[in-house]
């Protein structure tokens, strides 16, 4: 063989590599450049957070995770002692306070001043009752052995008890002299500011048992059954089934002109179909979301947003959790 054809076999073999790296690169620009971007998003729903008002204890729980309730259904019960203790207080200042509505209003006998005057002692004998055990959770409390909440709550005790001597003392006086009419109506507010306090210690005690304002599934209880829950703090969640939408963050370069009312088509893995679905809801993520930095390459950095949409044609079965992908 001459040194001519083998240096025309030498070039042709070049150009048949460099043919076939050629014909690569276009198969490849044309079949792995069109791959589609895919985002994935996933589905939420709407919580409603169940709590008390007022610290207690759980009681009972009447439903578990998982349990599906209606509007109405009772949910938990609590304990609230110091709170049913007030009840017969206010109660029993009830009766003293209607009690002397209606001695004032017939007039006042020598057994109605003695009725008077024995309430009277009685308030006086509460009121130093509750001003030594203030006294002595004041004294704990100086001490750093009693919470600022008990020595609150004595306090608050000693001081209603303290307007209850007040208000028998008032009583008392008309009931000696004989009530007039401006002290027949005093009277008669007093009963009914003692009713008014009755009412709103009631309105209280209903928080003990916490009842369903909405209609959903029980994701999450929180206490357990004779533990001690806070003023406010969560005893359970309920996940509002038919408040239900899907949620994308998507780079802005990705947008491309989305905007709220906007429709697409994304895919549900759990039921392998397409979904229609409608956006209601774009907000950047602020600055802690995740950024692209392109800086090093002398452009801009590339922030991301949370798209929200709903199910054009919501469909029985959908979780919270359940992924959703939208190809560009």
């Amino acid at each position: 063989m001459s040194a001519k054809t083998q240096h025309n076999n030498i070039l042709l073999a070049v150009l048949g590599l460099l043919t076939v790296v050629v014909i690569v690169g276009i198969i490849g620009f044309f079949t792995l450049g069109k791959t589609d971007e895919i985002i994935q998003g996933e589905v939420e729903v709407a919580e409603y957070r169940v709590s008390c008002k007022l610290p207690g204890r759980i009681l009972e729980l009447r439903v578990k995770e998982g349990d599906y309730v209606h509007k109405g259904d009772t949910l938990a019960i609590l304990e609230i002692p110091e709170v049913d203790a007030q009840k017969k207080v206010m109660e029993a200042t009830k009766g003293a306070s209607e009690a002397l509505s209606d001695l004032t209003e017939a007039g006042a006998r020598k057994e109605q001043i003695q009725s008077a005057y024995h309430l009277l002692q009685q308030a006086m004998a509460a009121e130093d009752i509750a001003r030594k055990s203030y006294t002595r959770v004041q004294n704990l409390y100086d001490e750093g052995v009693m919470s600022a909440q008990k020595r609150d709550e004595a306090l608050a005790a000693y001081k209603a008890a303290e307007a209850q001597v007040s208000v028998m003392k008032n009583q008392y006086e008309i009931a000696k002299s004989g009530a007039r009419q401006q002290e027949k109506e005093a009277a008669r507010k007093n009963a009914q500011a003692a009713e008014s306090a009755v009412d709103v210690v009631n309105s209280v005690l209903r928080e003990t048992v916490q009842i369903s304002a909405v209609e959903g599934e029980v994701s999450s209880i929180y206490p357990k059954v004779g533990e001690l829950v806070g003023m406010g703090s969560p005893i359970m969640s309920i996940s509002i089934l038919n408040d239900i939408w899907g949620t994308f963050n998507i780079r802005e370069d990705q947008l491309e002109g989305m905007k709220v009312g906007d429709t697409f088509t994304a895919y549900s893995p759990a039921f392998d179909k397409n979904v229609k679905m409608k956006i209601y809801y774009i907000k950047d993520q602020g600055a802690y979301a995740v950024w692209k930095a392109t800086k090093s390459n002398g452009q801009y950095d590339l922030k991301t947003f949370e798209v929200r949409a709903r199910f054009c044609d919501q469909f029985d079965g959908l979780r919270p959790g359940m992924s959703l992908i939208y190809k560009k």
